[in-house]
């Protein structure tokens, strides 16, 4: 992968200052210089400590990755993109399928990792190193980012430390809530005695649910929600807190109710600033089958 810059300020700067601004750490400058990437000034090989002037052209190459662990092993299910260029895909994942792989045998060999493997393999992309930006629980649906390349992942790492990508997701919470708006800031924590449940508690890490009103129907309500914090779990735990679980959320204090068979939980929008367009992108997700299935029998008995 190539990345291109013009240096366009006035005075000189060294070359490693230029590549901080541009959000090439140090450790990944490291990388490009020692494990077959190239730094070049002017298309000849540059050192961190040379001067780049007004109208330089700098380029990084990146260098190959190589998988963490073992190879995951492609999986050749096909995926729905909703977006992708050469830094970003962008795929509506359906339920039941992890994001990453897990230690169960069957989710070992087809996640979404794996799928997305399995697409790059096909399409003979050398890079198949996957960089999940924003993952979503096993049955939760809807927009996933995933980044292309290393650098690319640490520009949105950057992004979601500073709380600027912007997620919302439409869920159907059990019982009718009429409140138009409303924020949720509760601390959530692993719940003792648990590998998987969380739960509001004091001592947890800083956690804000924002919801708004859409609809409300004979035994749920509809509602959109942007989280402000990243927190496993929390637009469920935050819903059951409040006494209003998500519908089908069976971890969380509520009956399996069908035609849903998991949490009614969906991410319908996500918006983040493209660092290689410069500008700001916004794509969306309607609402899937087995939601909308479930609204329109509750439409029928309410």
């Amino acid at each position: 992968m190539k990345i291109e810059w013009i240096y366009e300020g006035t005075s000189p700067c060294h070359l490693k200052t230029f590549l901080k601004q541009k959000g090439v750490s140090r450790r990944l400058s490291a990388k490009i210089r020692h494990e077959g990437g190239q730094l070049l000034v002017n298309q000849n090989s540059g050192r961190i400590v040379d001067q780049v002037k007004q109208g330089d052209h700098v380029t990084i190459i990146l260098p190959p990755e190589e998988p963490r662990k073992k190879e995951v092993v492609a999986s050749y299910v096909p995926i729905n993109i909703v977006y992708e260029d050469e830094h970003f895909l962008i795929v509506d994942k359906p339920a039941r399928l992890t994001t990453i792989p897990s230690p169960l045998a069957h989710q070992r060999y087809d996640s979404l990792v794996n799928r997305i493997v399995g697409y790059y393999k096909l399409r003979g992309y050398t890079q198949q190193v996957v960089h999940i930006a924003t993952r979503l629980d096993r049955d939760t649906t809807g927009l996933v980012l995933v980044a292309k390349h290393r650098y690319a992942h640490a520009l949105i790492d950057q992004q979601q430390k500073a709380h600027t990508i912007k997620k919302e997701y439409l869920a159907l919470l059990t019982g009718k809530v009429t409140t138009p708006a409303f924020t949720a800031v509760l601390p959530i924590a692993r719940k003792p005695n648990s590998m998987i449940e969380r739960t509001v508690a004091l001592s947890g890490q800083y956690a804000k649910t924002e919801y708004h009103f859409v609809k409300a129907y004979a035994h749920a309500t509809l509602y959109r929600i942007r989280l402000h914090t990243g927190r496993t779990h929390q637009i469920r735990v935050h819903s059951a807190y409040l006494g209003h679980p998500l519908v089908s959320d069976r971890l969380y204090g509520t009956t399996l109710e069908l035609p849903l068979e998991r949490q009614a939980l969906h991410c319908a929008y996500l918006s983040f600033y493209h660092p290689f367009l410069e500008e700001q992108v916004e794509f969306r997700s309607e609402l899937p089958k087995d939601m909308i299935d479930y609204i329109e029998k509750e439409r029928k008995e309410g």
